[in-house]
């Protein structure tokens, strides 16, 4: 026989070693069936998650819907309840699959400090979101004169408020400053005032200036009566004086009202002869 001629020493390694592979061969099946368990079990937790977190993000929508919250602040909460969600099944899938979690948190919470430190701005922006959506100094169309622009607010995103001009340019204004910042609100009023100085030279006949202001001002249909309108002198300068109206319209009509007025009043001042003060220019001329 063959394995009589080989020494017993020799042939014991041999078993030794056939005996090692079959045990790493049946740890590799073992762990193989046991990640391959972890990879089913995550896939199905990972398509019913995605069911759960599409069916809770329908469910609340319907009840910001039924309270009437406005459409920025609804896809604001949408879109973070989404990433919360989310969050929680990545976390749930990684518990699943046996990663360490302490090892997991540390490296996530390194990269979390370097996207941080990357993105402070962008932080700092969403913070400023969501004071804005809380505090609520604007809405959706309203007119608002903020860091020095002017315009019609048509969205409050997570970071940034776009505004409209009147000559149709689109701005996006960061909502960090936007925050913190003056703001304007042209829109939160039913009625504004109108104030218009007319400067007339000395001598003008104050009482015929104020009839004139008083009778255009009574052909506008858009002033209205409550308050009353002010007519009168405001101030005495060094030669000349300023008149001032005061008038109360609509919001919406302010400006069509303002630009009225002025020309009617330009109109009536030169049909009687009535002018502001001449202008002198000096100009100096060196030898």
């Amino acid at each position: 026989m063959l394995l009589d001629i080989i020494p017993g020493d020799t042939l014991q390694k041999t078993e030794l070693s056939v005996s090692a592979i079959d045990n790493f061969l049946d740890k590799i099946f073992d762990h193989a069936v046991t990640l391959g368990l972890k990879l089913i079990a995550a896939a199905i937790v990972f398509i019913i998650g995605r069911w759960v977190i599409k069916w809770l993000r329908k469910f609340i929508d319907r009840f910001l819907e039924r309270r009437q919250i406005e459409a920025t602040v609804k896809s604001f909460l949408d879109s973070l309840a989404n990433i919360t969600l989310q969050l929680i099944l990545f976390l749930l899938i990684v518990n699943i699959l046996g990663l360490s979690m302490t090892s997991f948190a540390a490296i996530l919470a390194a990269v979390g400090l370097a996207v941080g430190m990357a993105m402070k701005d962008n932080l700092s922006n969403f913070a400023g979101g969501v004071m804005l959506l809380i505090n609520k100094p604007f809405k959706l169309g309203d007119r608002i004169v903020a860091q020095g622009m002017d315009g019609a607010v048509q969205a409050i995103g997570i970071l940034y408020t776009i505004l409209l001009t009147g000559d149709n340019r689109t701005i996006y204004i960061p909502n960090g400053p936007l925050s913190t910042g003056t703001i304007t609100n042209y829109s939160t009023q039913k009625e504004r005032r109108i104030d218009i100085t007319f400067t007339l030279g000395y001598g003008a006949d104050v009482d015929e200036v104020k009839s004139i202001l008083q009778s255009v001002i009574k052909n506008n249909p858009l002033v209205k009566n409550t308050p009353a309108p002010f007519i009168g002198v405001t101030m005495l300068n060094n030669g000349t004086i300023d008149v001032t109206i005061r008038v109360w319209v609509d919001s919406g009509d302010y400006a069509s009202v303002n630009v009225d007025l002025n020309e009617k009043v330009y109109a009536a001042f030169r049909e009687n002869s009535i002018y502001g003060p001449a202008v002198t220019s000096i100009k100096m001329i060196k030898d």
